[in-house]
């Protein structure tokens, strides 16, 4: 790309449409020179500006009692958890990158969502990621699931934040597209917040941290864009992190935050400088002067535009209040970090840039910004022709299983990688640095992370199934928000929020934006139904990959990232105790095999509905649950969720080397009500002792409830049928992943 050269075919290769380069024009009153058409087409990106989406989106709801910003008014959501402490949470993808350059996109990703936290004035105190892969077997996912296992671990571990939970599916829409989705978790003082804006005129605006270079220029518009088989040519797209870096930067950024000289500060990912000043810009209603000579550079001979689109990982921009410069120099000083004044803000909404004394962009920042003046769009929409194929499935046309052919279905689905312990991956991680996390050795659906000094720990987890959202956007969309409220309940917690990473393919494809419309509409009704306000998160369309000509999209993938609070002593685990207890299952029982782990890979059927759901029915659930540890009856709660009710049980088996034997229903077909996922069942364990009391809470109820069986010593019993002993089955879950990653 010639610098000299701006018409709108350079426009189109930028990624703008020719409508888009007028709309240019007519803002400036004049044709862009190179440097401000580059400022439009990473700003006017879909990664930047969510210009298909952010119409859809503010249909979620996001206000709550215990929100204390808005939806998208900070760098990440925050809510209030009590003792005069905030909890800040968000979660982004980085897909495109990991699919070129797996080490460095996932370790980045880390790097970027943590900055997001701490630039509020927050110390991260866990992380979470959700993670998509194709077929596991295949030599090309392994190289994939390594290198970003690798540069999570990496970068996290160095930079000392643990990771405490996440999710890792395979399917092969993933395969050339794999899906990295990143959440982080921190806390603060209440009134610590330090806001994302730039105001007063005459003060000081200042980049500090690492120096920039060229990596990550034009990464928004790469993130926008197809992966395709020239993909490997867009590394230098991708940015290059330095956790032992970004570790210093959070020290000096949080004791900058209290040193009372800031006025505002942004973390620069993505779309580097002119991001950070064109946001801060626009929220305080002013304008700055830039000097972009004056910005630490890394490499030589590096031109303007690309100082301002550059993506160099662990830089903020930090507005300081005039007459305390010296303030904010002598803190990046101590901790041996950039720190260039490299202009002021202004009066007006001017966006003015200098390259030694020339004015090379003058640009308003109130037309760059989400939500503001950048492009909002309402695609067209309609239903695709699958969806109407899903419905003829029939139960009835699969034959039903003996019982001796359930203990090879078992000893199948207990393998899966999708079913199988992911300890290959997380074992990789430090789980434990910093002291906080209370799952280790407490094993339940969601992660718990302690809030010391006080009563409340906040319990967190990452949720969605993309086959049920494939096959039914509005009821898998729901469904994803439910199962994590339900994780949190099955946990002892209460839901207060959701973040969420919103993964699709193409949004011009007409059946892609009617599954993005339909997600919305789904997560809108289940947040509104658990009060579960949404308070942020990250759009990522464009997932799919164009391979020798064929375009193929990843399963919508509506990835849900929910906190809750929960009070110590309510910490309720997943894993059976002793011998003795009994077993209930808590909600409806249905035939009911729709989109199971079993129906789609080991019978090979790849169309049918979404698993039975109710929202009405699963909220009441909740509630009796929560009643139900409240009082002290529960000694272990788990949630029915991916491969059924015998995962659900050999899941909570296995800690403590126990068994179970149950008694299937006779109304039920076996692989349904051992394999079959239909949703709003939870399975917990009661003491003898404490069975009339549960059994007069649950009548009181009218939530569905039954006797499945007993806590065993490790035999594994279904209709007196001895299905083996605990412990292989714990050698088969813990070990599969590893042994195909070995072969």
């Amino acid at each position: 790309m010639k610098n000299s050269v701006v018409n709108v075919e350079t426009a189109k290769e930028l990624g703008l449409l020719p409508e888009e380069f007028k709309q240019i024009c007519d803002i400036l009153g004049r044709e862009p020179n190179f440097t401000e058409l580059s400022i439009y087409s990473v700003m006017w990106s879909e990664h930047a500006s969510y210009k298909n989406s952010i119409k859809q989106i503010k249909k979620l709801p996001r206000e709550g009692d215990q929100l204390m910003v808005k939806a998208g008014e900070e760098n990440a959501g925050m809510v209030d958890v009590g003792n005069g402490i905030a909890c800040v949470f968000k979660i982004e993808s980085h897909n495109h990158p990991s699919a070129v350059e797996p080490f460095q996109g996932a370790a980045t990703g880390v790097g970027g969502i943590n900055r997001d936290i701490f630039t509020m004035g927050a110390r991260p105190i866990a992380q979470l990621n959700s993670l998509r892969f194709g077929d596991i077997d295949d030599k090309h996912t392994q190289w994939l699931l390594k290198n970003v296992t690798k540069g999570i671990g990496s970068y996290g571990n160095a930079f000392g934040v643990p990771v405490v939970g996440g999710e890792v599916f395979f399917d092969p829409c993933y395969e050339n597209n794999p899906l990295v989705n990143a959440m982080s978790v921190g806390i603060m003082k209440k009134e610590d917040l330090i806001s994302a804006t730039a105001k007063g005129k005459g003060n000081l605006v200042y980049i500090v941290g690492s120096s920039t270079g060229k990596d990550g220029i034009h990464g928004t518009t790469f993130a926008s864009a197809d992966v395709t088989e020239n993909s490997a040519d867009d590394i230098p797209s991708i940015q290059v992190g330095d956790p032992f870096q970004e570790k210093l930067l959070l020290e000096a950024t949080l004791e900058l935050g209290k040193s009372g000289a800031v006025i505002g500060m942004q973390d620069m990912g993505a779309a580097g400088i002119i991001c950070s000043t064109s946001e801060m810009s626009e929220k305080g209603g002013s304008g700055m002067d830039i000097y972009l000579d004056k910005v630490p550079l890394r490499q030589k001979n590096i031109e303007p535009w690309e100082i301002l689109l550059s993506e160099s990982q662990e830089r903020m921009l930090v507005v300081v209040q005039k007459g305390k410069e010296k303030v904010v120099e002598d803190i990046f000083k101590k901790w041996d970090l950039n720190c260039a004044n490299i202009g002021h803000v202004t009066e007006g909404d001017r966006l003015h840039f200098y390259w030694n004394g020339d004015l090379v962009a003058d640009v308003p920042a109130s037309t760059l910004v989400l939500g503001g003046g950048a492009p909002q769009y309402e695609r067209e929409f309609k239903e695709p022709a699958y969806f109407k194929e899903t419905f003829k499935f029939n139960i009835d046309d699969i034959q039903e299983p003996t019982l001796k052919e359930c203990k090879q279905i078992a000893d199948y689905i207990i393998q899966h990688p999708n079913i199988a312990s992911k300890s290959w991956v997380y074992n990789q991680y430090d789980s434990m640095v910093g002291t906080r996390n209370m799952s280790t050795n407490s094993p339940s659906d969601a992660a718990i992370v302690n809030i010391k000094e006080t009563p409340n720990a906040i319990a967190m987890t990452t949720d969605c199934n993309g086959r049920y959202v494939y096959s039914n956007p509005e009821v898998g969309a729901q469904i994803a928000v439910a199962e994590a409220a339900r994780n949190l309940v099955c946990s002892g917690a209460e839901p207060l929020a959701i973040t969420n990473c919103l993964n699709f393919g193409n949004p011009y494809v007409p059946e892609t934006y009617w599954q993005f419309v339909n997600v919305i509409k789904g997560m809108s009704e289940a947040c509104k139904k658990f009060n579960t306000p949404v308070t942020g998160g990250n759009v990522s369309f464009y997932n799919q990959a164009s391979i020798n000509g064929k375009v193929e999209a990843v399963f919508p993938t509506p990835v849900i990232g929910m906190i809750g609070l929960v009070e110590k002593n309510l910490q309720t685990t997943l894993d059976f105790k002793k011998a003795g207890q009994t077993i209930y299952l808590l909600g409806k029982v249905v035939n009911d095999i729709n989109c199971s782990e079993y129906l789609y890979s080991y019978k090979g059927i790849k169309l049918s509905p979404a698993p039975y759901f109710n929202l009405e029915e699963e909220y009441n659930l909740h509630h009796t649950l929560s009643g139900l540890i409240l009082e002290g009856l529960i000694a272990s709660a788990h949630d029915v969720s991916d491969g059924g009710l015998f995962t659900t049980l050999i899941e909570s088996a296995m800690p403590n080397n126990l068994g179970f034997d149950i008694l299937t229903d006779s109304e039920i077909r076996l692989d349904a009500y051992l394999f079959g996922e239909s949703q709003g069942r939870v399975v917990v364990t009661i003491d003898p002792e404490k069975e009339e009391e549960f059994l007069d809470m649950i009548t009181l109820t009218g939530i569905p409830c039954c006797t499945i069986g007993s806590v065993t010593k490790g035999k594994v019993l279904i209709d007196d049928e001895n299905f083996g002993n605990i412990k292989d089955y714990k050698d088969k879950y813990d070990n599969s992943i590893s042994k195909r990653m070995e072969n």
